[in-house]
């Protein structure tokens, strides 16, 4: 079921059976790896290295069924928020942040990136590095880069990212495993993530997402603060709807498009932190403290438990989507670090 941080909604197309070439040669020999090795040239990588490297690469067939059915697109949020919100995750989410309390005190400090979510990114993506992915990261990346047509372009982009890798962060490409889409470590960076934002949080001199949960915990917050998470903003709020006016909001998609005023008049209006008729903690106010009407929301339409979930979604939660291209996902976040924060609270003396 796993998919990847930091990817897109891969497109629900089926590859085909394996092509004529591939029943006689390898992915050395691909038409396609002529293109990818002129960008290793250009990059100045051991060209043999690469070539042995794309020989060993195998194809997998249930990496092409996993990416045609990811859950973001198949499941409701009613069914998806039960992957993620156990409080196994939680309990585990607290036990990770008691050990690693020094390195998240500081990615608060240096990136403003509060601490819970980036414990509930670690843990959604990994279970705080206890599920980093068992597939070669070179046969998803060959594979889909290979083999996926509507995606082959960006995933052979991946595959000399992951070359350059092996040179700059001391990784064996043939060897490394992660997600059935090539992303790794304690919070699934794909290989050209981990080239942009990636940082040797601990100070050893390697960036080393896979065994440093330091340099996992400084990546996030990094990845966060560049696509510019604003410190203090709500990420979202339940919502109120009055008539159909939200539907033509709605079917606009998780990016703030519309103002807290213009959802207002269409009907939607936020739940107030201050309501004693239906209390919510994902709430915020129209006030001298609270959001202005002219605040950018995306109006979020969820299948929950009992129906229609109606969200008014800011800013930061189109952030979270950058991570993973789906509201699920990022509505996830949002809930699981609710849960962890809460819990966090609670355990301290």
């Amino acid at each position: 079921m796993k998919k990847t941080g930091l990817l897109f909604a891969a497109c629900a197309v089926l590859a085909g059976p394996a092509p004529a070439w591939a029943e006689t040669s390898n992915y050395a020999e691909h038409p396609e790896a002529k293109e990818v090795l002129k960008a290793v040239r250009e990059s100045g990588l051991d060209e043999d290295r690469v070539r042995a490297l794309l020989a060993d690469a195998k194809r997998k067939d249930s990496i092409l069924e996993a990416i045609a059915r990811p859950a973001e697109r198949t499941l409701t949020w009613a069914k998806y928020s039960r992957i993620f919100l156990q409080e196994d995750r939680v309990r585990q989410g607290v036990a990770f942040a008691a050990e690693h309390a020094e390195a998240l005190d500081r990615a608060e400090r240096e990136y403003q990136i509060p601490r819970e979510i980036i414990l509930a990114i670690i843990g959604v993506e990994t279970r705080y590095g206890r599920h980093k992915g068992n597939y070669r990261v070179l046969d998803a990346l060959t594979t889909l880069g290979f083999d996926y047509p509507p995606r082959g372009a960006f995933f052979r982009k991946q595959l000399v990212a992951l070359f350059k890798m092996e040179r700059d962060a001391h990784i064996d490409a043939g060897t490394i495993t992660g997600s059935y889409a090539g992303a790794m470590g304690f919070p699934q960076f794909i290989p050209t993530s981990y080239e942009a934002y990636a940082v040797d949080f601990d100070g050893d001199g390697v960036i080393d997402l896979v065994n440093s949960p330091e340099d996992a915990i400084g990546s996030v917050a990094n990845y966060f603060k560049q696509h510019r998470w604003q410190p203090g903003l709500p990420v979202a709020a339940r919502a109120r709807v009055d008539g159909d006016g939200y539907v033509k909001m709605a079917e606009a998609g998780y990016k703030p498009s519309f103002t807290l005023d213009q959802a207002r008049k269409n009907g939607v209006v936020a739940l107030s932190c201050g309501d004693d008729t239906l209390t919510s903690q994902y709430c915020f106010d129209l006030s001298e403290n609270g959001l202005p009407g002219t605040q950018p929301v995306a109006v979020l339409d969820l299948t929950g438990e009992d129906g229609h979930e109606f969200w008014l979604a800011t800013d930061n939660f189109y952030v979270i989507t950058r991570y993973n291209h789906s509201e699920l996902y990022a509505m996830a976040v949002l809930q699981l670090s609710h849960r962890i924060a809460d819990a966090l609270k609670d355990a301290q003396p």
